[in-house]
């Protein structure tokens, strides 16, 4: 009869390999999961953000729409006047339907419904009293029109 031994490196990686696995597992059992994505690219550069305020598709608690809409962008791209920005959003986001807001406010009368869009980045600076700004927040917001269900902020620097 013959008893197989391993050898100590033989050991180790099979204890590894085992770590790992057990790693994963309870990595894959983790509850959480991550938001949809939302990008901005300009030229060669792209950022991604996830949501600032995501409740798994569900409508966000109307006492916490004003607070997660006035929250500060984390993520931050330069532009030029005559820089095109791109869109692009998680095919859930624009099932739904998403609009894009400037400061907080609305800028659009309706939700757009393809994951992706093109707008010339001279669209984004200028104030409400027609003065240039340096910078903007441009934020990303998932509605269907009646209900907000995700936001994502980004800000918008000129660069000069």
């Amino acid at each position: 009869m013959t008893v197989a031994f391993f050898t100590g490196s033989r050991r180790r990686a099979a204890a590894a390999l085992g770590a790992v696995s057990v790693g994963l597992l309870t990595l894959s059992a983790c509850g959480e999961k991550p938001t949809p994505l939302a990008t901005l690219t300009v030229g060669t550069n792209s950022i991604h953000s996830e949501a600032a305020c995501y409740n798994d598709g569900d409508a966000i608690k109307e006492s916490q729409i004003q607070e997660c809409l006035n929250r500060k962008a984390e993520k931050t791209i330069k532009v030029a006047a005559d820089d095109k920005i791109r869109f692009g959003v998680d095919p859930s986001i624009a099932e739904n339907g998403w609009t894009i807001f400037l400061g907080g406010q609305n800028a659009e009368p309706e939700p757009y419904k393809k994951t992706y869009r093109t707008i010339p980045a001279s669209a984004f600076f200028s104030s409400q009293t027609g003065e240039a700004t340096n910078q903007t927040q441009v934020t990303i917001v998932e509605n269907d029109g009646k209900k907000l269900t995700g936001i994502w902020h980004f800000e918008l620097k000129k660069d000069s």
